[in-house]
């Protein structure tokens, strides 16, 4: 939806021209990069573009650094990212080919494609063969003369010999020994498109990866709980329904704090749970992060569907970037229920009262600042934490106020279960495996550690590897294990960087940044 002449029209993204005005709203694919105008609430997965795993919430306030990576231009929205939360409208600055997609797409038409280990042994075999071949049919042909023989019969002889030498049976021994190739990886589940790629597989000393969507899942998930000075740990990755709550390795069943823990984090969400039966796989529709919480509580039992029946919303007060926290108003048999989750600090400081084992007690100095504490802590691990609240027999005007903190939840977008299993395999047969994302350095190396990549190497920045010569950058990259917050270009930059050091380098990712390096590379 565009504005022209003062109304609202629906128009096709290819009639966008510089200077519209477009309308944003959840559920949206922006049509073209655009300059944000005015933005409530507004978030934008740009996981397909940057590789960041959470949504980027959005304002308009003007950039703080002309240089800052896609990930950090939270006052743009760029062509083919989607709208998960809130509204918003923007100057159309860019269409087509201009826009970040479009640069990306115009990368791969510069992008040369080397000629893989076998196609240059090939060569190699082959000029070798032919000189040897003039070598001795010069040799033979000189013979021959100096022993008398006629000169014409001995040219004749030389041009056969000299057919004789070359192997014209190659070529088709090749393809067949390649072919037999494809079927054997085409048994393990492997689809190989170029029949070349199956001998370059074999000469493999590098992968690069992406991490969102390809070492993880792209889905948002809670991995630890934080109440009462307790720290439950949850099991499972994805949307998946299914999994435990354990507690110093034991499982247990989860508690009446956690119980009202997790109604309160799912009723002051919107995102829902549903199972896509056509796929067979359980999906989300909202914001990712909204959607871990209503996962949890489906873990613990809590189906979101049954919770807002018997307690439906009647009130709320939405998030947005400036409060940090959204808050809901329930009825409820006792009276309304007030929710509340957001930043920790934030949250905090509307509690007079915390959750312990017995129940509510009083907020004191020690309990504020153990739960600062814990918050840190689950930062430290890399996880975007949230804090819960409630508060029973609430109104519309005090809902936020004295009310009683329920604890912590840290979330992350974990790695997938076969992952890890995958890296040590590589590692085992000699194969270095390298991490290329945009997403934020805490987080990759938190998933680099865990994988078992990032191990005595480095870790390095999109700004940090943009600073640095072709020369110095060269020298370092063997040395470097993790990549955060790259573009395409840096992307790219570093697989070149990878064959030059003579490395035969296979790049594996899904999304359009990916696509530069993806082509470059040898795999």
């Amino acid at each position: 939806t565009a504005l022209r002449d003062g109304r609202e029209e629906e128009i096709p993204a290819c009639g966008l021209v510089p200077g519209d005005v477009v309308l944003l709203s959840a559920g949206n694919r922006v049509p073209a990069d655009l300059r944000l105008i005015e933005a409530v609430n507004l978030k934008c997965d740009e996981a397909a573009l940057t590789g960041e795993s959470i949504p980027v919430e959005k304002h308009t306030a003007p950039l703080a650094d002309v240089n800052l990576t896609l990930g950090d231009r939270s006052g743009m929205a760029y062509a083919g990212t989607i709208v998960t939360y809130g509204r918003g409208r923007g100057f159309v600055v860019a269409t087509g080919m201009q826009t970040e997609f479009g640069r990306v797409a115009e990368m791969l038409q510069t992008v040369e494609v080397g000629r893989t280990p076998l196609q240059q042994n090939l060569d190699k075999l082959g000029k070798t063969l032919a000189k040897a071949a003039l070598a001795v049919v010069a040799i033979i042909v000189l013979l021959g003369i100096v022993r008398g023989q006629p000169l014409l019969e001995m040219l004749v002889f030389g041009i056969a010999l000299a057919v004789a030498a070359v192997p014209e049976a190659l070529p088709a021994v090749v393809t067949i020994s390649l072919a037999i190739g494809v079927q054997h990886m085409a048994r393990r589940n492997a689809l190989v498109r170029r029949l070349p790629a199956v001998e370059t597989l074999g000469s493999t000393s590098v992968i690069c990866t992406d991490k969102t969507g390809t070492l993880t899942k792209g889905e948002m998930t809670v991995r630890k709980i934080w109440q009462g000075d307790r720290v439950v740990e949850v099991s499972g990755a994805g949307y998946e329904p299914s999994g435990r709550f354990t507690v110093d390795g034991t499982v247990t069943d989860p508690s009446r704090g956690l119980i009202l823990m997790l109604r309160a984090a799912t009723l002051a969400s919107d995102a829902k749970l549903t199972l896509d039966a056509s796929e067979d796989r359980w999906k989300i529709t909202g914001d990712p992060t909204e959607g871990a919480l209503v996962v949890t509580a489906a873990k613990a039992g809590l189906d979101k569907a049954t919770l807002e029946k018997r307690s439906p919303r009647i009130h709320e007060v939405p998030f947005t970037s400036e409060r940090k926290r959204m808050t809901t108003l329930h009825a409820s048999p006792d009276g309304p229920v007030a929710y509340s989750k957001g930043a920790p600090e934030i949250v905090l400081a509307a509690c007079s009262q915390a959750w312990e084992d017995s129940g509510p007690e009083p907020m004191d100095t020690r309990r504020r600042q153990a739960v600062l504490t814990a918050a840190q802590h689950l930062a430290d691990q890399a996880l975007r934490v949230l804090a819960v609240a409630y508060k029973p027999g609430a109104s519309k005007d005090e809902a936020e106020q004295h009310m009683i903190f329920l604890g912590l939840l840290g979330m992350i977008d974990p790695p997938r279960p076969e992952a890890k299993a995958a890296v040590q395999t590589c590692t085992d047969a000699g194969i270095k495996t390298v991490m290329i994302t945009g997403d934020h350095p805490l987080t990759a190396k938190a998933i680099a550690r865990e994988l078992g990549i990032l191990k005595s190497g480095r870790t390095l920045t999109g700004p940090e590897l943009e600073a640095m010569t072709d020369a110095d950058f060269e020298r370092d990259v063997e040395n470097i294990e993790v990549y955060a917050r790259v573009s395409p270009e840096d992307k790219l930059r570093v697989v070149t960087a990878l064959q030059k050091k003579g490395h035969i380098a296979a790049m594996t990712g899904d999304g359009v940044n990916d696509a530069p390096a993806l082509r470059k590379a040898d795999i």
